[in-house]
């Protein structure tokens, strides 16, 4: 089985591959058309040229090394804004589609605490969009992951048709060895974790030149939220 597992960034998204990561079953593979993406886009993000030489640039060499090595359960974790327009799509109609969504406030203040700058491109939503449309599939919301843990993936294993393995509650302190070449930078809270973090309190209050953002990113995250598992 391949899973794609979509989402923007500060999703809680590597804290899922972390978690079907520790499956014994189970290959993870991190983020891998971000070299392509720096490469095509020209964005500046931190760590870019350790980004670089460390994956494909072209496209369809990214493609092309999307294949299992040597266990049945294949993960991929997929950021959408990644996708650029013109990079190819078709490979996931082969995978098991999943689409992993957060608050959009949350996500902007996680993702200032990262960046001195946000802009829409950088966490995705209009992408979110476009790549549901493209590839349909299950959608979980990472408020209910962190308020259940237990309970959403047993779920999203059941609708997607694989078994669930309680080592997903749980992994190792520390970096893993299918980690980009950007964790340093963005998964310092992760590495510290030993699970999913407790469920979160009140939104974070947003600043008012972020607002635009935040209400252009709503109505998409509304509509995909309508459309999540619930336990």
């Amino acid at each position: 089985m391949k899973i794609a597992m979509w989402s923007g960034p500060r999703n809680l998204s590597t804290a899922m591959m972390y978690a079907f990561g520790n499956r014994a079953d189970c290959e993870a593979v991190d983020e891998p058309f971000y070299a392509a993406y720096l490469a095509e886009s020209g964005a500046d993000h931190p760590m870019r040229e350790a980004c670089i030489a460390a994956q494909p640039t072209d496209p369809e060499a990214v493609v092309a090394g999307l294949k299992p090595q040597s266990k049945p359960v294949h993960y991929l974790k997929m950021m959408t804004h990644h996708m650029l327009p013109d990079f190819p799509l078709d490979w996931a109609k082969d995978c098991v589609n999943v689409h992993l969504i957060r608050h959009p406030a949350r996500v902007i203040a996680s993702y200032t605490n990262k960046r001195d700058s946000v802009t829409m491109e950088d966490i995705g939503y209009a992408e979110v969009a476009r790549i549901h449309a493209a590839l349909p599939g299950p959608v979980i919301d990472s408020a209910d992951v962190r308020e259940d843990p237990e309970g959403m993936l047993k779920l999203l294993c059941k609708t997607i048709g694989l078994g669930f393995d309680p080592a997903m509650l749980s992994w190792p302190q520390g970096p893993k060895e299918f980690d980009g070449a950007w964790a340093p930078h963005w998964y310092d809270a992760v590495h510290r974790s030993t699970g999913f973090a407790p469920a979160e309190g009140e939104l974070p209050e947003i600043t008012e030149d972020h607002g635009p953002l935040l209400e252009a990113a709503m109505p998409i995250y509304e509509a995909l939220r309508a459309k999540r598992l619930r336990t």
